[in-house]
């Protein structure tokens, strides 16, 4: 078979268009990745959208690829056909630079992003550069390591270089793609964690997670409801909404931190008396290949799991639709 399918945008805000292609050839120090599983996450409304700088179209979006090397490009020897790996946000980098030179592939400067820069996972194969890709723990099933080489790491990553300590209370802002993970490693990481949305039927599903308390918004506000378990030293806000955030800083403790990983458009009103005691509000980025492989190994090793609806090519649209309406519990992954 010299042709795979692939879905493509075509034109900006243009339909996920299923066409035939030709299985590219891996170029020197890439590598072709026959994919088993792709999540669907809503930066693909970046290429969707057309309007991510440098992106020409057609584009196949997808950057959860998870699957196995089938071809590899002359110049690579640290992966072989076979393999089996994952590819995330992160789709390469110069190692010129300088902050490739002082090991911060994350922020280089000529940092490619996998379905935006070269073609990515919505389809039966992707080719990507080789120090984009990560091993898949053969724990982990194609459709479950998907949405950790993003959701996954960018939760994971986060929180172990968030500066907590085991002990310290920390809380995690919505129950959403990246909060049902990010609790579960919180627990996992010997955190007192603390689950915060809205509604009282959160609160089973928070603790199944593994939260020890659940603050329900509609009840509380979330400042209140942190004070009065004793301030937290962490708030980690994976829901894309810069009210909900604001409302979390009065509940930490001094010096404590709001660590912001969703992207939230409206900007973000804090008082600066408020930040006076020491408190800080940051932002991470997601990781790099061994970043996300790191993040499997944990998911492995403690029974991390992301919660997933699965859809075939055919049914692309229905999967970005139920993603980017808030409908799917909790991620969407396409196997083709």
């Amino acid at each position: 078979m010299s042709t795979m399918r692939a879905l493509q945008v075509s034109k900006p805000n243009g339909p996920l268009e299923l066409v035939q292609r030709e299985i590219p050839t891996p170029g020197p120090r890439w590598v072709r990745v026959k994919v088993e599983a792709c999540g669907v996450c809503h930066s693909d409304a970046f290429t969707r959208s057309g309007g991510y700088p440098g992106l020409v179209l057609p584009r196949v979006p997808g950057h959860e690829i998870a699957g196995r090397i089938d071809a590899v490009g002359a110049e690579v020897t640290a992966w072989k056909v076979g393999d089996r790996v994952g590819v995330g946000w992160h789709g390469g980098h110069c190692f010129e630079c300088d902050s490739c030179r002082r090991g911060l592939f994350i922020n280089c400067v000529k940092a490619k992003v996998t379905g935006i820069s070269h073609d990515g996972g919505y389809a039966e194969y992707a080719v990507v550069p080789s120090e984009s890709v990560a091993r898949i723990p053969e724990e982990l099933s194609a459709v479950d390591a998907g949405p950790l080489l993003c959701a996954g790491v960018t939760t994971y990553n986060s929180l172990r270089n968030s500066g907590a300590r085991p002990g310290a209370t920390v809380a995690v802002q919505g129950i959403g793609g990246l909060g049902h993970l990010a609790i579960q490693y919180a627990a996992r990481m010997g955190f007192r964690t603390v689950a915060i949305s809205r509604g009282a039927d959160k609160a089973a599903l928070a603790r199944e997670l593994g939260a020890h308390e659940y603050i329900d918004t509609a009840a509380v506000d979330a400042a209140e409801g942190l004070q009065k378990l004793g301030g937290a030293d962490l708030v980690l806000a994976t829901a894309p909404s810069s009210a909900a955030m604001e409302g979390t800083v009065g509940g930490l403790k001094p010096r404590g931190k709001l660590l912001i990983v969703a992207a939230a458009f409206e900007p973000l009103k804090v008082s600066a008396m408020g930040l006076l005691s020491g408190k800080t509000i940051a932002g991470w980025p997601s990781g790099s290949a061994i970043d996300s492989e790191d993040t499997m190994a944990f998911s492995a090793l403690t029974n991390v799991r992301p919660r997933v609806e699965t859809y075939k090519l055919e049914q692309a649209e229905a999967a970005f639709a139920s993603m980017m309406e808030g409908r799917a519990r909790f991620r969407a992954v396409l196997v083709p």
